[in-house]
């Protein structure tokens, strides 16, 4: 079948909009690290944006050392199942399946997209068409050729409601939903993924998004081999230069270079082995210490002077757009009624969680879930407490005399997560709320994360604000823990989504956030810091704000 060629698929064709990036870059509209991002979205090479700013592309930088080749990087982190990429809901798993499979695009640590196993792609000038080539002469384990019946393969899954995959919700450009309330469903929209030769694949949308090579590195958009049978862990069979040896869950993943060449190029590591010592615990930074391993996944705060004072070592922090929400079910009793939800945000003086617990290291949340470091971000008034109103609307809302509620939590990724409930316990008791912690088993706690009427849930960074509102809070896509519903809300959202313009867009982003703070459908006062410790004896080791170990380049000063 012949596929008819797109006026933005002609050879050197620039997309028009760069132009325009390019003179709000250079008038002071639009600030360095937002060029660089939208220009390489928009298909500008990486190289070619960075000499627009008169800098050079950090990732084709002269290397400081020649890199030695040998040794097995060891790294203590929770060793998690690691069936199904498309479901995965951990950075952890992702970070063994990261060194098996990989990605269409990759989004380093600079926020900048940049090409993976596509090697370049353009869209329409409405951006409702994105065309990906991809890289030839790339092997799977197995030595079949990778190709775009493996895309195809892949889109259709994510996109397939059965096999329950939050892509549905980042992808729901591609989706189509028929029936109303209960009886809607989602399904990918006729045509939405398009095989156009061997090596290249259209992504038609119903509405226009700039994000999309951005979305294509999100952790459960891993590209698995187009006949994957559901467990990655028993077939371990990837683009990558690594394969699994050994795995078991709470225990260890053994990965070692596979015997075959690698389209990326020399990898210089033998191997990687995770070693499971329990979620940012003492035990990791001991493992650390005494040499078992040479890092870690991360630590907490309260271990940060310890974690300065071993010799030898390397502490990486970076800023974040993770985050811990506290979110209310809006469709269970008694967070149904805005006024119950609204009292209980009206209590939360927010600047209190980012000093009590981070000692002033995080940024100070708006109840909203967009990040200060999101370039789409709409600064928002921020919420003052109000002790006597919320007593007002409680009473309104029957609970005159006080009010029992209960938070579920399973301290997921560390304590910091009690600290926080236990703040909010402190702050709501004035008006008369009396807040039970119900603290579980983390494997407990997600087998409730999205049922429990009001719960602690830790989300990970995101590049996009738009994201993971689009994960978390359209209607009907599986990782909704709130049962929020708002068609307006989506049609907003829809809107900044399509913008390229950056002060258009943060405009756009004022109403999206208006209306997830004004409904109170959680309290999310704070944005954390992440930390994690090296042996100084890694090279070319980088903090990325997701905690996404790419570990390719990798190297050992032994």
């Amino acid at each position: 079948m012949t596929v008819t060629k797109m006026d933005h698929e002609a050879q050197g064709r620039v997309h028009p909009k760069i132009k325009d990036v390019t003179e709000q870059y250079r008038s002071g509209k639009m600030d360095r690290r937002e060029f660089l991002r939208t220009s390489t979205l928009l298909g500008l090479s990486a190289a070619a944006a960075y000499s627009v700013v008169g800098m050079a592309d950090p990732t084709i930088e002269a290397a400081a050392a020649t890199p030695k080749k040998g040794g097995i990087l060891k790294c203590s982190m929770v060793v998690q199942e690691m069936a199904d990429p498309a479901t995965y809901s951990w950075v952890e798993k992702s970070n063994v399946g990261r060194q098996i499979c990989e990605f269409m695009t990759i989004t380093g640590p600079d926020n900048v997209t940049r090409p993976y196993l596509a090697e370049s792609w353009t869209a329409s000038d409405d951006l409702k068409t994105w065309t990906f080539k991809l890289r030839k002469g790339v092997k799977w384990h197995n030595g079949d050729e990778f190709n775009a019946d493996d895309i195809v393969f892949n889109v259709t899954r994510w996109l397939d409601p059965a096999v329950g995959s939050s892509n549905i919700g980042l992808f729901a450009s591609m989706v189509t939903t028929t029936g109303e309330g209960d009886a809607a469903k989602k399904s990918m929209t006729p045509g939405a993924i398009e095989k156009v030769d061997s090596h290249t694949v259209r992504f038609n949308l119903n509405n226009p998004v700039l994000s999309i090579p951005e979305n294509l590195y999100n952790y459960p958009t891993m590209i698995v081999h187009r006949g994957f049978k559901g467990d990655l862990s028993k077939d371990p069979n990837g683009t990558g230069p690594f394969t699994l040896k050994e795995f078991a869950v709470g225990e260890k993943a053994i990965l070692r270079r596979v015997d075959q060449p690698y389209w990326g190029g020399e990898v210089y590591l033998d191997g990687i082995d995770y070693y499971d010592h329990g979620a940012a615990s003492a035990a990791q930074l001991a493992a650390v210490a005494s040499g078992q391993v040479d890092m870690n996944y991360e630590f907490d705060i309260a271990s940060l002077g310890m974690a300065e004072s071993i010799p030898g070592m390397t502490v990486y922090n970076v800023r974040t757009a993770q985050t811990g929400v506290m979110r209310f079910r809006t469709d269970k009793k008694p967070f149904d009624d805005i006024r119950v939800r609204k009292a209980i945000q009206l209590c939360c003086k927010a600047d209190q969680y980012n000093e009590l617990v981070y000692g002033g290291r995080g940024d100070v949340g708006e109840h909203h879930h967009v990040s200060p470091i999101h370039p789409e971000y709409y600064g928002l008034n921020r919420m003052e407490p109000d002790v006597e109103k919320a007593k007002l609307l409680l009473a309104e809302a029957g609970h005159a005399d006080g009010l029992t509620i209960t938070i579920d939590l399973g301290n997921t990724n560390g304590p910091w997560q009690q600290q926080m409930c236990e703040i909010l316990k402190e702050q709501v008791a004035p008006a008369g709320i009396n807040l039970e912690l119900n603290l579980m088993p983390a494997s407990k706690y997600w087998e409730t994360w999205q049922t429990a009427p009001f719960g602690f849930t830790a989300w990970t960074h995101r590049p996009l604000g738009t994201m993971v509102l689009s994960l978390a809070y359209r209607s009907g896509v599986p990782w909704n823990e709130t049962a929020y519903d708002n068609k307006d809300f989506e049609a907003a959202l829809d809107k900044a989504e399509s913008l390229v313009d950056a002060e258009e867009r943060k405009a756009a982003m004022k109403p999206v956030e208006e209306m997830l703070q004004n409904d109170a459908i959680m309290v999310q006062p704070m944005w954390q810091p992440k930390f994690f410790l090296a042996t100084s004896k890694i090279m070319d080791l980088q903090a990325h704000p997701t905690q996404y170990h790419q570990f390719y380049k990798v190297w050992l000063d032994s």
